[in-house]
């Protein structure tokens, strides 16, 4: 079984248009952590009777900490967050600042921009069992509905003994059974479905009850349990897939021919507040690859000389550390990776290494479902679980090759920051959906597509906060456009790309 993830990996982080940012409470509380929302507390009757608890005359819970307030809103007793008007900037860009169920409504965006959010009283988000949600931004530059999640309006911080959201870190194998509570003990047969994360491709299946997710983001499991007496009954949980830090992920279109000829893409993290030339199609030491970021870099025997040493050897975290081996054997995702990687990080016996790719995608069989089959049709990834703070650092996709396929490929790059989703940039925030044409990978050399994406930055947390914001900006051909930042090989491998932006306001 796998047990919670740290707080830190699955905190919400907020802002406007791709701004994230987390606030503490007004009080300091260090166990009260700000966010968004966007939902109505007040229907459905007493606010008071839900999961976990029953209402008093006077409003408090039994089995949580909450009371109500007026409209029904059910608000923290020790330092409720909830004001009388919404606001949109800064910290508090994400929450339900009036507590009215919905957030950041009338607050502009930029369209195809993505944020966590929060519904109900902020001050709820970091009690055991809230979650946070996602919102996207629409075509009108408006906060479309916040989904997904478990809010205060639905009184998660309330104590269930049926099914409740768990989560777990990607690679690492969850026991369902964790989500169900006491909702199982009847059953005389069972059965699991798992539903992806919208862009989840491919979606794992669960082994009986056993589940490994290879991507961040919120998983919904049905749970179909028979009685002694042949009649069946169903519960639906979240299951939240994160990780620490920064963490980017990498799909596109797999063809479905026999694994020969898929084409390769390739994810690319440039060395924080540094602007020296990328390495192209292949990584060097200031641009972390597929050639140079892997486990195989970083073999002790056999170290790659364009392996990057960005940050320390004696840091400790959340200080950047190169190295960093956590006594909880799960807090160490870059072990658990498919297609035998973990074991070669293992081998290592250092930890995780920051960056690092945990697994490259070169070619791939669709019909292929088993994580550890050389052949299956895995994510890339990469991540700094302990990121710099106020530092850019930039990402890149480069079309490798086509491998003589004549479709047009779609990448999807999705950035997280502490296990939330910070940005889903590709089909979104451009002025059309991001595009590799045959003729971008038809061969390994310069002419090949090298897409830059978006600089990230971690900004320093305050005295009240648990975790630090995130910033994701993306880099665009025409900003008044909205066209992606294609260029070559060959020009990467000669200039960085455009200048960082001004670091963020506090």
């Amino acid at each position: 079984m796998v047990s919670f993830l740290p707080a830190r990996w699955l905190v919400p982080v907020f802002g406007t248009a791709l701004m994230l940012a987390a606030a503490c409470s007004a009080t300091g509380d260090d166990n009260k952590l700000s966010s968004g929302s966007n939902s109505d507390s007040s229907t459905g009757g007493d606010p008071g009777a839900g999961a976990g608890g029953n209402a008093t005359g006077g409003g408090f819970l039994i089995g949580g900490s909450g009371q109500t307030g007026g409209g029904g809103i059910i608000q923290d007793p020790c330092d409720t967050q909830c004001g009388d008007v919404e606001l949109c900037d800064g910290a508090d860009a994400g929450l339900d600042n009036n507590c009215d169920g919905t957030v950041d409504e009338g607050c502009p965006c930029t369209t195809g921009a993505v944020q966590s959010c929060f519904k109900g009283d902020p001050a709820f988000l970091s009690d055991p069992g809230c979650f946070a949600g996602t919102q996207s931004c629409s075509e009108f530059s408006q906060w479309n509905e916040c989904v997904g999640g478990v809010h205060a309006t639905e009184m998660c911080f309330t104590i269930s003994a049926g099914c409740h959201a768990i989560q777990a870190p990607p690679f690492v194998t969850t026991d369902l059974h964790d989500g169900l509570g006491t909702f199982g003990s009847d059953a005389v047969s069972e059965t699991f479905e798992v539903a992806c994360p919208a862009n989840v491709n491919p979606c794992p299946t669960p082994m009986v009850a056993d589940y490994t997710a290879l991507q961040s983001g919120e998983y919904s499991v049905t749970y179909t349990k028979t009685l002694a007496d042949s009649s069946t009954e169903e519960c639906t949980f979240p299951l939240f897939i994160g990780a620490p830090g920064l963490r980017v992920e990498l799909v596109w279109e797999w063809d479905d021919n026999l694994g020969d000829d898929t084409v390769d893409l390739d994810l690319h993290l440039h060395k924080p507040n540094d602007t020296n030339p990328w390495g192209g199609s292949q990584g060097n030491i200031h641009d972390c690859a597929y050639d140079n970021c892997t486990a195989f870099a970083f073999d002790p025997f056999f170290p790659s000389p364009f392996a990057p040493q960005w940050f320390s050897n004696t840091n400790t975290p959340p200080d950047p550390v190169n190295w960093f081996l956590s006594p909880v054997l799960e807090d160490n995702t870059c072990y658990f990776g498919p297609k035998g990687n973990g074991a070669l990080w293992q081998g290592i016996g250092l930890g995780c290494h920051n960056p690092r790719l945990d697994i490259d995608n070169i070619t791939c069989n669709p019909l292929i479902t088993d994580p550890q089959n050389f052949d299956f049709c895995n994510p890339e990834n990469i991540n700094i679980d302990y990121p710099p703070t106020n530092e850019w650092t930039r990402i890149g996709v480069n079309y490798y090759s086509s491998h003589s396929q004549l479709y047009d490929v779609h990448p999807v790059v999705k950035v997280f920051c502490d296990g939330a989703l910070a940005a889903e940039l590709g089909p979104n925030g451009y002025n059309q959906p991001v595009a590799f044409t045959p003729s971008m990978g038809e061969n390994f050399g310069d002419a090949n597509a090298f897409w830059l994406v978006a600089d990230v930055v971690f900004l320093p947390k305050d005295e009240c906060e648990e975790t630090a914001s995130c910033v994701v900006q993306p880099l665009f051909q025409d900003v008044t456009l909205n066209t992606p930042l294609i260029n070559t090989v060959g020009t990467v491998t000669n200039s960085f790309g455009p200048a960082y932006p001004p670091l963020p306001m506090p």
